[in-house]
């Protein structure tokens, strides 16, 4: 079986041109297929702050009322996804930028309304990636670069997490390829002291994870992408890793953030 890296890029790296571009270019280097997503929530505030859009966040989440929906529909599927693109194709990677409504690669379903309405906030299930048609890209040669703006089917678009689609991606293609999924932000990993760069937690088994939850080790953001992470290797991914961007070359040296396996 082929190998396939789904690879998430987040955190403060989209906002730094410098930090982009290496970045890429180590994305470009990995060897094997491979899949990039990428969300772009503070370039998406700060455009919307220009235009007199305010950010509504609740509980770190993001409220997507049309205003905001048309904001991030801009920034994701335009400004980031097209830039990221034409930076690949530069150092030599074909690269393709889509939303989930390119191609019906990704369907989802508008969150119901209960204590909190979110808006047009996608949510995924089993059923929402559209693996035939990554698969076909991939193929082709194809570099498929995914933003967080996914579709309804009846014509809605819809703001879905960049990690949630990471996650999908990555257990829609682990029945067609050996799966691992990478989180790439600006922090080495998983920290039992986030001021401390020294005190990675190299490895999370599963049974760990409400453990280190417990002793506040793992906390705020870090709770659900982790959450995401387990249930994508319960799914059959292979492996699931979170670490600094710029550290991505040693991900072949098994030597990269954090590794969370079964």
């Amino acid at each position: 079986m082929k190998t396939l890296s789904i690879i998430k890029i987040g955190g403060n790296v989209i906002d730094n041109s410098e930090k982009l571009n290496q970045f890429l270019l180590d994305f470009t280097a990995l060897p094997g297929d491979k899949i990039l997503i990428h969300g772009g929530g503070k370039i998406a505030t700060e455009l919307g702050v220009s235009l007199g859009v305010e950010a509504k966040m609740v509980e770190g989440r993001r409220i997507t009322d049309i205003e905001t929906l048309r904001i991030v529909t801009m920034v994701y599927a335009g400004l980031i996804n097209k830039n990221m693109v034409a930076q690949l194709q530069a150092k030599g990677s074909n690269a393709i930028g889509l939303t989930g409504a390119d191609g019906n690669i990704i369907k989802a379903v508008k969150r119901p309304v209960k204590d909190i309405d979110y808006g047009f906030v996608g949510d995924l299930d089993e059923s929402s990636v559209s693996s035939d048609t990554l698969d076909s890209l991939l193929k082709a040669g194809l570099v498929p670069v995914l933003c967080a703006i996914t579709h309804d089917g009846e014509s809605q678009l819809l703001n879905t997490n960049a990690d949630t689609i990471a996650s999908a991606v990555a257990v829609a293609m682990s029945s067609l390829y050996d799966t691992s999924l990478i989180y790439c932000f600006e922090k080495r990993g998983v920290m039992r002291d986030i001021d401390d760069d020294q005190s990675l937690v190299p490895v999370i088994r599963m049974g760990e994870f409400e453990t280190l939850k417990n002793e506040g080790v793992v906390s705020g953001g870090m709770i659900p992408k982790l959450h995401n992470a387990f249930e994508a290797i319960k799914s059959g991914v292979n492996a699931v890793y979170i670490g600094k961007a710029d550290e991505l070359p040693q991900i072949d040296q098994q030597n990269f953030g954090t590794r969370l396996i079964r």
